[in-house]
């Protein structure tokens, strides 16, 4: 099992059924794409260029799917998340039920279009 596989499937199942399902939808939906285990958390790399990251957050429970250019994002500001960093905006999810997929797979559409 890789490294990034490894950490997924070490996680608490909360973390886990997230991290697995958002895995899973970015497989579906962005061709080109290769999982790798980078600066400690899985992390996706889209035409071996870093894409977006998997990291969960267990003290304030939740799973942060953070864009690596997400600050070039333009669509979704009310749902994109930057906490004061420079480049990166991130989903965040606390549970399966709270992944609006239409938000989601519109910020994989627009993420892809920025490479």
């Amino acid at each position: 099992m890789k490294p990034a596989e490894a950490y997924i499937f070490n996680q608490p199942h909360l973390y886990q059924s997230i991290m697995l399902h958002l895995h899973q939808v970015i497989q579906q939906n962005v061709s080109d794409t290769e999982l790798l285990f980078k600066w400690g958390i899985p992390y996706v790399y889209y035409k071996k260029k870093p894409f977006c990251y998997l990291a969960p957050n267990h003290k304030k429970g939740f799973v942060d799917l953070g864009f690596a250019k997400g600050f070039q994002l333009q669509r979704n500001q009310s749902e994109l998340v930057d906490e004061k960093r420079n480049t990166v905006k991130s989903l965040r999810y606390t549970s399966l039920e709270t992944i609006d997929h239409e938000v989601l797979l519109d910020v994989l559409a627009e993420a892809i279009d920025l490479y």
